[in-house]
């Protein structure tokens, strides 16, 4: 299980396939609770199956918005690090190969 977290975090690809498999599947249990479910979900004659149902929802919702959040995180860092080693690559390039037209004066 652990393996797989980590596979999951690390990889943006796996992370957002993820996020999107996990909506979907909210989602249709959202669906199919209220239709077909229904009556197996009555709060009043199935009150375990109700609260079940929803925190798995949630559960699963909560899942793919934490990833999400990570995923934003884990842009920006990459976006600050790319920013850093280009400033870095530009300010040691400063002085051109080339001579400039005071030299020549």
């Amino acid at each position: 299980m652990v393996h797989a977290t980590r596979g999951i975090i690390r990889d943006q690809n796996v992370r957002r396939k993820t996020m999107f498999i996990l909506l979907v599947v909210a989602l249709l249990l959202l669906f199919s609770g209220s239709t077909f479910l229904a009556a197996t979900l009555n709060r009043r004659q199935h009150p375990g199956w109700f609260i079940f149902f929803w925190f798995v929802c949630a559960w699963l919702t909560l899942t793919a918005m934490f990833l999400a959040i990570f995923d934003l995180l884990m842009v920006r860092l990459q976006g600050r690090k790319a920013e850093r080693s280009l400033s870095r690559k530009y300010s040691r390039d400063e002085t051109p190969d080339w001579p400039s037209t005071r030299d020549g004066e």
